[in-house]
C-alpha cells in the first residue's frame, strides 16, 4: 500500500477521525502507526477484537481504561538515574490500581468479549510496589511512618517548631509597640518580626531583610536564633531520610519496570481497540466475511465520509470474472464506487468495522493500487495522461493475484484511438498477471472488450436523464452510456447543435448498436466462441444475414467487433443483402480480426492471399484469413466513385493530375510499403 494510494483513498482522513476517540498517548501511537495488514488470520482477529469491543459499548458498558496521564514521562525516565518524586509515585499508584480494576472488569465480560477479555489477564498486579507506595506516600508527601528515622526526626522538628512559636509569641508581646504589624514572617527560611525602622535597635538580633519602602526591618530575635539553627539541621536530616525512602521506591519501581511497561502497552492496546470500536459505531460499521480467493461481495456499502449523501453500493466480483469495466456519465458515481471499494478494503484490513449490510464479503490483498484523479504535478510538469501512465507502469510491475487495482478513466486525456488501444493492451497484461480490477472508462470499445474477454464483466452507473442526477446504483452485466447530448440539452446547449448532434448519432446508430449489444450481452453469451459472437454482431449491425466470408475468422484473434471509425454513406437503411463467397474488392468495408478494427480494401488479393486494407489512414497488408466482409462496396459508394479520394493524400492527387496532363521534371509520388 503506497502513500499515493493512501492519499487517493483518503485513508489518512479516516485515521484522523479514528484518532479523535483515543484517550492515551499509546493508543494514539498505535493509530498513527496503523497500516492495512495482509495476513488473513491477523485481519480476522483484529476485526473480531473491534466487534467485541463494539458489543460491550452497545450494551452501555463504561470501560474503566486506566489513565496514562504522566505515565509516559515516568516510563521514559526509568533506568536513567532519575530520582522520582512523591507525585510520580502517586501517578504510578493510580495507574496500577486502575489496571487492577480493568483486570476484574474484563474477567466479568468473558461471555460477551472472550478474545479481548483475555488480554487483561496478562496485566501484572505488582502487589509489592503498590503496597510500598501506599505505605510510604500519603496525600502527595512521604509519610511519617515510611521509616523510623524519619518519624524520629519529624518529631524533633515538631518540638523545635513549637518552642520557636512560644518564644516568638513572647517577643512580639514584649515589643508590640514598635512592630509595624502584629505577625510573624519568614525570611530565608527563618522566622522574623517586622520592626519599624527607627526602633529596630531596640530588638536584639540580626536584620535579615527590609521592606521595599525601607520603613520596615525584619529582625531575627537573638532568643530564637539558636533554635532556628537547630531546626534547619533537623530539616536537613528530614530531607535526607525522605531521599532514602524515595530512592528505595525508585529502585522498586525500576525492578518492576517490565511489569509496568507491559501494563502500559496492554492499556494502550485496549485504548486502540476501543477507539476503533467507537469510530465503527459512529459510522454504523459491522464485521464482514473474509477470504483470500478473490471474492468480493458488497451489500449496502457506503463511503464513511459520505454516509448521509451516498446511495448504498451493491458490488460483486470474483465469480466468473475478476474485473469490472464501469461505464456511464460523468458525475454518475463511478469514481465514488472505486473509492468506496478501495477505502473499505483498507479499513477492513486495518481491523475497522465498515458501513455495509449483512452478507458483505471482502477479499484480502497484499497490494491495493490506485490511479484516481488527474494526478497532475506542477513540480514535475506532468500532464493528466502522463501522470496516470506512470501510475499504470507501476501497476503493471507490481500486479499479481493478490493485487487490487482501481483505475479511474483509463488512458483518458489522449487520442481516443490510441488511448483505447493502449487501454486494451494494459488490461490484457494486468489480467494475465491475475490482478483484480475496477476500471472506469468512456471508451465504447472497452465495453465490447469486457464482454468478450475472460475475467472481465461490464457494469454501469445508473443516471436519471430527466433530473440530471446520478443515482449511484451500479448495475453489473450492462454497459452504460454517457448521456452527453441529454446533459448538454438540459444545461442549455443551442437547440440547433443538439438537433445536429442527434442527426449525426442516428447516422452512427446502426453501426454502433453491435458494440452496445456486445457490451450488454456479456453474461448472456459468455459461453459462445469468439468467432460465432463476432459473426452474430456483424449480422445484427447490417440487419441482414451473414455476409460472404473469404474464410473463417482467425481463432487466435482476441479482439471484439468494434465501432467503425468512419461514417458510411449512401447505404440503404432497410435493405437486406445475401452475398455468396467472393474475393474482396477495392472499396469493401472489412473487419480485421488481428487489429480488432474496421477498414477499407485498397488493394486486391495477391498470389500469397495478402489484401491491402486501410485502417484510419494507415495502409497495411493482411492475409485474407484475417478479414471478414463487413459491407460490400456497392452499398457504400456510387458505381463510378473515385477511390483516390479515400486512399490518396490531397497532395498526391494533385501530383497525379499534373502527371496525367504532362511530364513534370522531378515530380514523383512515393508510397510507403504496406506491412502486415
Amino acid at each position: 500500500m503506497d502513500n499515493v494510494t493512501m492519499s487517493m483513498l483518503e485513508y489518512d482522513q479516516m485515521k484522523e477521525r479514528l484518532r479523535e476517540y483515543a484517550v492515551s498517548y499509546v493508543g494514539r501511537k498505535h493509530i498513527d502507526e496503523l497500516i492495512p495488514a495482509s495476513n488473513l488470520r491477523a485481519i480476522r482477529m483484529s476485526l473480531d477484537e473491534t466487534a467485541e469491543a463494539k458489543a460491550l459499548l452497545d450494551k452501555g458498558a463504561s470501560v474503566p481504561l486506566p489513565s496514562l496521564e504522566g505515565i509516559d514521562h515516568i516510563a521514559s525516565l526509568l533506568h536513567t538515574g532519575y530520582l522520582f518524586a512523591e507525585q510520580d509515585f502517586m501517578a504510578v499508584l493510580i495507574f496500577l490500581n486502575s489496571c487492577g480494576q480493568l483486570r476484574k472488569y474484563m474477567a466479568s465480560k468473558r461471555d460477551i468479549a472472550p478474545v479481548i477479555s483475555s488480554y487483561a489477564s496478562s496485566m501484572q498486579e505488582t502487589d509489592r510496589l503498590k503496597s510500598e507506595i501506599e505505605r510510604c506516600i500519603r496525600f502527595g508527601r512521604v509519610d511519617d511512618q515510611a521509616s523510623k528515622n524519619l518519624e524520629r526526626v519529624r518529631k524533633k522538628i515538631a518540638v523545635t517548631k513549637e518552642r520557636i512559636q512560644k518564644k516568638m509569641s513572647s517577643i512580639m508581646s514584649k515589643h508590640s509597640s514598635i512592630l509595624q504589624e502584629n505577625l510573624v514572617s519568614v525570611r530565608g527560611g527563618r522566622y522574623v518580626i517586622p520592626v519599624k525602622r527607627e526602633y529596630h535597635k531596640q530588638v536584639k538580633g540580626a536584620v535579615l531583610d527590609q521592606s521595599t519602602s525601607g520603613q520596615t526591618v525584619y529582625v531575627e530575635p537573638e532568643e530564637i536564633s539558636q533554635l532556628q539553627t537547630e531546626l534547619g539541621m533537623l530539616e536537613g536530616d528530614e530531607a535526607r531520610e525522605e531521599g532514602i525512602i524515595l530512592s528505595a521506591l525508585t529502585g522498586l519501581l525500576e525492578a518492576s519496570a517490565n511489569d509496568v511497561q507491559l501494563n502500559i502497552e496492554i492499556t494502550g492496546t485496549y485504548d486502540f481497540i476501543f477507539s476503533k470500536a467507537k469510530y465503527s459505531r459512529s459510522i454504523d460499521g459491522r464485521s464482514v466475511e473474509l477470504n483470500d480467493r478473490g471474492r468480493i461481495q458488497l451489500r449496502g456499502a457506503r463511503h464513511p465520509l459520505m454516509l448521509k449523501t451516498m446511495v448504498p453500493l451493491q458490488l460483486d466480483m470474483g465469480t466468473g470474472y475478476r474485473s469490472l469495466i464501469i461505464t456511464g456519465p460523468n458525475t454518475g458515481g463511478k469514481t465514488v464506487a472505486l473509492k468506496t471499494l478501495g477505502l473499505l478494503t483498507l479499513m477492513v484490513q486495518s481491523g475497522v468495522l465498515v458501513p455495509v449490510d449483512e452478507g458483505s464479503m471482502f477479499c484480502m490483498f497484499t497490494k491495493v493500487l490506485t490511479a484516481i484523479g488527474d494526478g497532475q504535478s506542477i513540480e514535475q510538469s506532468l500532464s493528466t495522461f502522463s501522470a496516470q501512465i506512470r501510475r499504470l507502469i507501476g501497476m503493471v510491475d507490481a500486479a499479481d493475484h493478490s493485487t487490487l487495482l482501481l483505475i479511474d478513466e483509463l488512458a483518458a486525456g489522449t487520442d481516443p484511438g490510441e488511448g483505447m488501444s493502449l487501454s486494451i493492451a494494459i488490461l490484457e497484461e494486468l489480467n494475465r498477471k491475475g490482478a483484480m480490477m475496477l476500471v472506469t472508462t468512456h471508451f465504447n470499445e472497452l465495453k465490447s472488450f469486457a464482454a468478450r474477454t475472460d475475467g472481465f464483466q461490464n457494469a454501469r452507473m445508473e443516471f436519471d436523464v430527466e433530473t440530471l442526477e446520478p443515482l449511484y446504483r451500479l448495475t453489473i452485466g450492462e454497459a452504460g452510456q454517457s448521456y452527453a447530448i441529454e446533459i448538454a440539452k438540459k444545461l442549455g446547449m443551442l437547440p440547433r447543435i443538439v438537433s445536429r448532434s442527434q442527426e449525426i448519432l442516428l447516422d452512427h446508430k446502426p453501426l454502433m448498436r453491435s458494440a452496445e449489444e456486445a457490451g450488454n450481452q456479456g453474461t448472456i453469451d459468455g459461453n459462445c466462441g469468439v468467432e460465432r459472437r463476432n459473426a452474430e454482431r456483424v449480422q445484427q449491425t447490417t440487419n441482414s444475414k451473414p455476409l460472404g466470408l473469404a474464410s473463417e475468422l482467425d481463432p487466435s484473434s482476441k479482439y471484439p467487433q468494434e465501432i467503425p471509425a468512419m461514417i458510411f454513406k449512401n447505404r440503404p437503411k432497410d435493405s437486406e443483402t445475401s452475398i455468396t463467397v467472393r474475393k474482396f474488392e477495392i472499396g469493401d468495408a472489412v473487419y480485421v480480426s488481428s487489429y480488432g478494427r474496421n477498414g477499407i480494401v485498397f488493394e486486391l488479393e495477391d498470389s500469397m492471399g495478402m489484401v491491402g486494407v486501410m485502417i484510419q489512414k494507415q495502409k497495411i497488408r493482411v492475409n485474407k484469413k484475417r478479414l471478414q466482409l463487413f459491407i460490400v462496396k456497392d452499398e457504400l459508394y456510387p458505381e463510378d466513385y473515385d477511390f483516390d479520394i479515400i486512399f490518396e493524400t490531397k497532395e498526391d492527387r494533385k501530383k497525379s493530375k499534373m502527371m496525367n496532363r504532362k511530364h513534370v521534371e522531378g515530380l514523383s509520388i512515393i508510397h510507403k510499403p504496406s506491412e502486415e
